[in-house]
């Protein structure tokens, strides 16, 4: 469903992808951890049509980007630490935004909103606005955006960025519960712990290149941890790198 080759991406003089290669499966879970400033949320967003990449090939559902990227668009939900939501507009009102962007037919729209918001644990807020909302609770509705139209590939940029304790766990059953059955999904995150227990296939990405890939069900989380250390050169200390 995703693939890069090559994939480079330089700002100016300045290199900061150099050559990735990576490859997701239909219905897969990739966590792509690396430290900060290695490109992950670059090459998120290359793959999400937002940025070309400088040389290289990225084909989504075998459509090449980025000659294909308007349709590819309709194929994504995309999920970041940013929640893409407006603050004075309530939740309901944020969804059917979105449903008018991704084209869902007005007679569907009230039961898919109505649908979603129920999905991610807001219908009983589905008319407040967001600014009242907690982090934890723009989390949820942002998912609500992403899977609105229902898309088979989900794209999450360090989703839980800001959240507390409480807040991550109810992200985790959300996720679990609504959005990746049967997905294709890529996370970028920094949580070794967490990206390990969500992903099926785990890749770290340093100095700009994909650096080691392994199956998430072949490692524990000490074991991991070294490795990160060892690939990246940064600790992996408490779960978080």
């Amino acid at each position: 469903m995703i693939k890069a080759k090559g994939v480079v991406k330089a700002f100016g003089l300045r290199p900061i992808l150099r050559g990735v290669n990576l490859t997701v499966d239909e219905g897969e879970f990739v966590a792509l951890f690396g430290p900060n400033g290695a490109g992950k949320t670059t090459f998120l967003r290359i793959v999400a049509t937002l940025s070309r990449p400088t040389s290289g090939h990225v084909t989504i559902a075998g459509l090449p980007l980025p000659a294909y990227a308007d349709a590819v668009r309709g194929l994504l939900g995309v999920v970041s630490h940013h929640p893409l939501l407006y603050g004075d507009l309530s939740a309901e009102e944020n969804l059917l935004f979105y449903a008018r962007l991704y084209h869902i037919r007005s007679e569907f729209c009230p039961r898919r909103i109505e649908e979603t918001l129920r999905a991610v644990g807001l219908n009983r807020r589905s008319s407040d606005l967001v600014r009242t909302f907690s982090r934890g609770m723009q989390q949820r509705l942002a998912i609500a955006r992403a899977i609105l139209h229902d898309p088979p590939i989900l794209l999450l940029d360090e989703p839980y960025t800001g959240l507390d304790q409480d807040a991550s766990a109810t992200l985790d059953s959300v996720l679990h519960d609504v959005a990746l059955h049967g997905r294709t999904v890529l996370m970028t995150t920094h949580d070794l712990a967490r990206g390990l227990a969500l992903s099926d296939r785990v890749a770290i990405l340093s100095k700009g290149k994909i650096a080691y890939e392994a199956p998430s069900a072949s490692l524990d989380h000490a074991a991991f941890a070294k490795t990160y250390a060892q690939v990246t050169g940064m600790p992996g200390l408490g779960g978080r790198a």
